[in-house]
């Protein structure tokens, strides 16, 4: 990271921050560029491991190309102000940012499904406990993204 005066490299810190979060975008290899999607998202720690849950439907672009290539980079930003100044190369911006790459692979188990869905949910709202109907599950593509390696920037 080229601004180490800017990293934020304490795991709670950074978490903290994804919580604040509510968009991850999704950079995704197609052919000789990139396909980014936003997603919603949720999250949680499966031994010393992040994972990041993702949504949607169960076919176009966004899975075609995750079955062709899963590996990934992610990111998600928040708390952005803008900061006035007389001169023009004195403006800035404020922000926190995450960025990363992982593997996703395709949720099939029922309740794997659900126990990803709760996660996205628990993550936008203050409840932890949801109803899903059957059906809907089952024609829901759940993805979950193990990270590999990922850091944090703050400006404040």
């Amino acid at each position: 990271m080229r601004r180490k005066d800017r990293e934020v490299a304490d795991p709670g810190s950074m978490l903290e921050i994804m919580r604040q979060c509510d968009c991850c975008r999704l950079g995704l290899r197609d052919g000789d560029g990139v396909y980014i999607v936003p997603l919603n998202f949720g999250f949680c720690q499966e031994d010393d491991k992040l994972v990041l849950y993702f949504h949607g439907a169960g076919s176009g672009r966004k899975i075609e190309l995750l079955k062709a290539c899963p590996q990934v980079g992610f990111e998600m930003d928040t708390a952005h102000g803008l900061v006035e100044h007389e001169t023009a190369c004195g403006y800035s911006y404020h922000y926190a940012s995450i960025m990363g790459t992982g593997r996703v692979s395709f949720l099939e188990d029922h309740q794997e499904k659900l126990a990803a869905l709760g996660c996205i949910l628990a993550h936008y709202s203050d409840r932890t406990e949801w109803e899903f109907s059957g059906e809907t599950v089952k024609h829901t593509a759940v993805l979950r993204l193990e990270v590999t390696k990922w850091s944090c920037k703050r400006y404040e």
